[in-house]
């Protein structure tokens, strides 16, 4: 079982019998909630990706791209291609570290600013190239055209569907107990997307909260 980009508009208006102008107008908006609600629900690895980036020196911001969504690690690379993990903390721990912007260093924490920037601690004090590993928001299957299909569509689609079908009931004002039976299915194929997660991640890794041991 797979959806298309129609099948599932067709699929969610047959489940809910309602063909409305306004309802089908928003079919857009339930799918696109239903993605959000599983992309921040369970991580995935298929949506973890690699960049690199400079920070400049004594600035202490490091933009983020386009499709963050959440960090994995964030690694200072030396010239002798090295990586250094830095810790990731809150941005009020950043503060306290570095009171004053004018602190530089090499730095060793970073925190999410807001969605699109990092702040880093304490200033570079020299331009530095950074790899972040980061789960990335990936392009949502309403931008895939009518016959187009995403990871999510193709291999989450129970989850999709009954996402995007709570989604639909909220907006159709229909009984709570029938939006509580679609978000409980919605809740029971999340469960098995994590149990499959989290068995294809069980490998040792370097994250943002581990050191770095050397092997000697």
């Amino acid at each position: 079982m797979s959806f298309t980009f129609t099948t599932l508009k067709t699929a969610i208006q047959d489940y809910l019998e309602s063909s409305e102008t306004s309802f089908t107008n928003n079919l857009d908006n339930f799918i696109k909630s239903a993605e959000e609600r599983i992309l921040k629900s369970v991580q995935l690895d298929v949506f973890r990706k690699n960049v690199t980036g400079t920070a400049t020196a004594s600035n202490t911001y490091l933009s983020a791209p386009s499709d963050y969504l959440s960090p994995f690690s964030l690694a200072l690379v030396d010239g002798s291609n090295n990586y250094n993990y830095l810790l990731q903390k809150h941005v009020s721990f950043i503060r306290d570290y570095t009171p004053a912007e004018a602190t530089t260093g090499e730095p060793k924490y970073y925190g999410e600013f807001d969605d699109n920037t990092f702040i880093l601690a304490p200033t570079p004090d020299s331009n530095y190239t950074f790899e972040l590993h980061y789960f990335y928001r990936p392009a949502s299957l309403t931008a895939a055209g009518d016959s187009g299909q995403t990871w999510l569509s193709e291999n989450a689609p129970i989850a999709l569907l009954y996402a995007s079908l709570t989604e639909a009931s909220i907006f159709l004002k229909m009984d709570p107990a029938e939006t509580g039976l679609y978000n409980q299915r919605f809740e029971d194929a999340l469960a098995r997307l994590k149990n499959t997660a989290e068995g294809a991640g069980t490998q040792s890794q370097y994250r943002y909260d581990q050191v770095r041991i050397p092997i000697t």
